[in-house]
């Protein structure tokens, strides 16, 4: 260890992401089991297998994988993937008593302070279903803006503030 901070740890006002790894699987696949935790993630529980392949850190460097902590208790998970240079896609998941209590909108924006300070990203959507208001409300409460529909989908983004440098605005990500 060569004494820097790893800088895939964020941190949030309430939240903080930490990547998830093999350490996690056993609470990963607790969470991904539960019919209700799934249920705007693909709707359907996964095996501890999929949940291995797909959210342990395995698919680093094209998935980065985090759980989320309110303090130090697990509270969500949330990816984010490139999708070209400069832009790519964000997915999280609460778990339900987590929901309504502002954690997912804190995770949202350091998550995209991260994306667009650290990695240099100009863009960073979510495409949520829809029909989930109760995600596209948190989503724009972290400063993601609807661009367009998809199917039953809604591509939202969220764009640097123009004209200045990103490290030096605390006020971005807009906190609504």
């Amino acid at each position: 260890m060569d004494g820097k901070p790893d800088e895939r740890f964020i941190e949030g006002d309430l939240t903080s992401l930490i990547p998830s790894t093999e350490v996690h699987l056993s609470l990963l696949a607790r969470w991904f089991a539960d019919p209700e935790f799934v249920r705007n993630w693909g709707g359907q529980p996964l095996t501890r297998e999929e949940v291995a392949a797909k959210y342990t850190g395995s698919r680093r460097p094209d998935v980065e994988s985090f759980l989320i902590l309110a303090r130090t208790i697990p509270v969500g998970y949330v990816q984010y993937a490139s999708a070209g240079p400069g832009q790519g896609g964000i997915d999280m998941v609460l778990l339900p008593q987590a929901q309504g209590r502002g954690l997912g909108p804190d995770a949202a924006r350091a998550l995209v302070r991260h994306l667009h300070t650290v990695l240099g990203w100009k863009r960073v959507t979510v495409d949520p279903e829809a029909s989930n208001t109760h995600a596209i409300r948190a989503w724009a409460k972290a400063g993601f803006q609807p661009v367009s529909r998809q199917g039953s989908r809604l591509l939202m983004e969220c764009l640097p503030a123009p004209g200045g440098p990103l490290a030096d605005d605390e006020s971005f990500p807009p906190v609504v």
